[in-house]
């Protein structure tokens, strides 16, 4: 069902100190699964937030300055390939996502994350389906993961050149399997992973 197909969602928790939470990095071969954690402020609204997927790179960059200016408050979670390859992709993303509301500043009286599930922490939460583009406060995490996430991968195709991961980002196309079976799995790569484990 595609969110314009979900009804509104309509949150319980009418106070100010509403986080967003979502992640970026799941599928990918390489490198770490990132989370953000954004508190909105009201008094200070960002016009056209959206699912970070469905915007442009342009204006996901343009959004990116304006959340982390407007926000009353925002942080980053992570977890690394290593830990991924420990403890799984899933708990890894719980783990990351704790990390990002750890790391916030103001501490949130409730949290919404998108997907079906959230982390079993201490904040009263709740999970919303599709909710990068049905809450702006989980629509602002969500570009600041994926914007954070995608200059990281630049940043590891100019470490690890003949990957073409400034391209892909990561996700296991054909040009990436094929330089993995080329050039082999770098440090970076998630072992766990079966494209990876079967190249080593």
């Amino acid at each position: 069902m595609a969110a314009k197909d979900l009804p509104p969602f309509e949150c319980s928790y009418k106070g100010r100190l509403l986080a967003g939470v979502d992640e970026v990095g799941r599928g990918p071969l390489i490198g770490a699964v990132v989370t953000a954690a954004v508190i909105l402020d009201p008094e200070r609204p960002i016009e056209g937030l959206a699912d970070s997927k469905k915007l442009t790179e342009k204006r996901r960059l343009k959004l990116y300055d304006e959340i982390l200016e407007k926000a009353a408050a925002w942080s980053l979670g992570r977890c690394e390939a290593a830990e991924i390859d420990q403890i799984n992709i899933y708990q890894a993303t719980l783990l990351a996502m704790t990390r990002a509301v750890e790391g916030l500043a103001l501490e949130p009286e409730y949290v919404l994350v998108d997907g079906n599930r959230c982390p079993d922490w201490r904040w009263p939460s709740e999970p919303v389906v599709k909710g990068d583009a049905r809450v702006e406060a989980i629509s602002a995490a969500s570009i600041l993961a994926k914007v954070t996430r995608d200059r990281e991968m630049e940043m590891l195709e100019q470490q690890y050149p003949g990957y073409g991961l400034a391209q892909h980002k990561g996700y296991p196309t054909p040009v990436h399997l094929e330089a993995l079976k080329r050039l082999g799995a770098t440090p970076e790569h998630r072992r766990s992973f079966r494209p990876v484990r079967e190249c080593l």
